[in-house]
């Protein structure tokens, strides 16, 4: 009979571990949403095993990169520059140019995060984020998860989580 290994699943979401950003999804036959925003909530649970030498994690040692993360994309228009429909026109004297699904956009630079993805949906925040998270996080400390999965949503029951196997 195998051993069973007891596991241990701690869990960050607080009210302050969020940002609000506007976003315009994709979709496959070149079309687009509106420019419109959500109040997107973050929450991550690790998971790593209960053994003679638990170890023990200070919550504030996730929640001080989440919250870093969610000021960086706070009160954003967020864009994929991986998506196929994007055009960056220019990126200078604080503003940026650009077209998606062939609509021309000026905005303040300050005010748009461009983003290493495709679209701009919760599945791919929620990988984006992780990443971004994950090399925050020191190494020895990374070794002792099971399993990291970071959850964004976009409403109360409506979003993505993206699991990483450690």
């Amino acid at each position: 009979m195998p051993k069973e290994t007891a596991k241990i699943r701690l869990h960050v979401r607080k009210e302050a571990l969020k940002f609000s950003a506007a976003h315009m999804t994709v979709f496959p036959d070149g079309t687009k949403e509106r420019l419109h925003g959500h109040n997107y909530r973050t929450e991550l649970t690790i998971e790593y095993p209960i053994g003679a030498e638990t170890p023990l994690f200070a919550f504030s040692s996730f929640k001080a990169p989440m919250k870093a993360l969610c000021e960086q994309w706070d009160e954003k228009v967020l864009l994929p520059e991986r998506c196929s429909e994007f055009r960056l026109i220019r990126d200078q004297a604080g503003e940026i140019e650009f077209t998606l699904c062939g609509k021309r956009y000026v905005l303040p630079r300050e005010e748009v995060e461009l983003l290493p993805v495709s679209n701009i949906v919760t599945e791919s925040l929620a990988q984006e984020f992780a990443t971004r998270l994950i090399a925050e996080l020191p190494p020895e400390t990374l070794k002792q998860f099971d399993k990291l999965e970071l959850k964004i949503e976009e409403m109360t029951g409506q979003g993505a989580t993206y699991v990483w196997s450690c």
